[in-house]
């Protein structure tokens, strides 16, 4: 009798089996993991107990290196753990970039070509011999083409065809009518800006007065040296204020509309990866790898990885990710 009780408490005796599944780590190094308690031997904490591993965990790590972990309300509490609803929001916001007041005597020469082969065409439109109409549209077209590498949009080189002076606001400060504002934007930047775009323009030179202008175009191409992108921004100039060369700064809003949007603090960006922690049922939390767009107002643009609804974690990431990591290495080893 006394050997079988004995076989059965091998075998069978849930205090015996929880004994054999113990695991302690340290909270300061969560690598440091003993099959005992007792006090970590590299900065003399206290281990603390590891909740066992079941299959359950092992099926769900859907991110590779992460397991999924529950987190009880009391842990909750102690670490600060909040959660927020993934939902549709408008997202809006600010591209700002510092510029001059333009003075561009290069583009001033060119507009001035174009309008003076567009005024060479108009006076040859009745010739009779095909070979002078054939010189006269090339013309037109190289001057044409130099605006367009100078950064002028189609729309711009058409509002010049009609006109039958050349401005001269881009040599000149007048007392009234428009400046350009030539701003400089990075690379990550470009996508979110574009023609017709409202910019606010504010200059050391008048605090607290804001000038308001319009994005007219985007030059097509980088510049090497700084690997930035030229806006032109057209700005009515009241009374002559703002001066040619003048430093100013712009703030070009953009708006990307109604999108699905992620909590910025929810999302741990590991340079290889981007990973968020859902909150599932019973207090279980998920690890979730995602595709995120813009950064906007504190939330970013959605593409993939959550749905509309999902509660995912917004604080004590960094924690719940040591514990999920943990976890799964654990898993592994068994």
């Amino acid at each position: 009798m006394v050997f079988t009780d004995y076989i059965l408490h091998r075998r069978g005796h849930p205090s015996h089996a929880a004994h054999q599944t113990a695991k302690y780590r340290c909270p300061m190094h969560p690598s440091y993991v003993s099959d005992r308690p007792g006090d970590c031997p590299i900065c003399g904490m206290k281990l603390v107990a590891i909740e066992p591993v079941d299959s359950e965990d092992r099926s769900e790590a859907v991110v590779a290196g992460q397991a999924s972990t529950i987190i009880s309300a009391q842990k909750r509490r102690l670490i600060g753990m909040k959660t927020e609803a993934v939902a549709r929001r408008r997202l809006q916001f600010t591209v700002r970039a510092s510029g001059s007041v333009a003075y561009d005597p290069e583009l001033y020469n060119a507009i001035a070509e174009h309008h003076s082969a567009m005024v060479a065409r108009d006076q040859v439109k009745d010739s009779p011999w095909p070979d002078v109409h054939e010189r006269a549209e090339a013309l037109v077209r190289a001057a044409a083409l130099r605006l367009r590498q100078l950064g002028l949009s189609e729309s711009q080189i058409d509002a010049y065809t009609g006109q039958e002076t050349v401005p001269t606001n881009l040599l000149l400060a007048g007392s009234d009518g428009f400046v350009w504002v030539y701003a400089q934007i990075y690379e990550y930047e470009i996508a979110q800006v574009r023609p017709g775009l409202q910019a606010e323009i504010t200059t050391p030179a008048y605090p607290g007065r804001i000038f308001r202008g319009t994005v007219k175009a985007v030059d097509a191409n980088l510049s090497a040296e700084t690997r930035s992108l030229r806006v032109r921004i057209e700005v009515p100039n009241p009374r002559g204020l703002l001066k040619l060369e003048m430093f100013v700064n712009a703030a070009i809003k953009a708006d990307l509309g109604t999108r699905l949007a992620l909590p910025e603090a929810a999302l741990l960006d590991s340079g290889e990866r981007k990973l968020t922690f859902v909150e599932l049922r019973e207090g279980r939390i998920e690890p979730r790898e995602i595709r995120v767009g813009s950064l906007a107002d504190g939330y970013y643009e959605i593409l993939s990885g959550v749905r509309e609804g999902e509660r995912v974690v917004t604080t004590a990431n960094f924690l719940i990710d040591s514990e999920s990591r943990l976890k799964a290495a654990l898993s592994g080893k068994r």
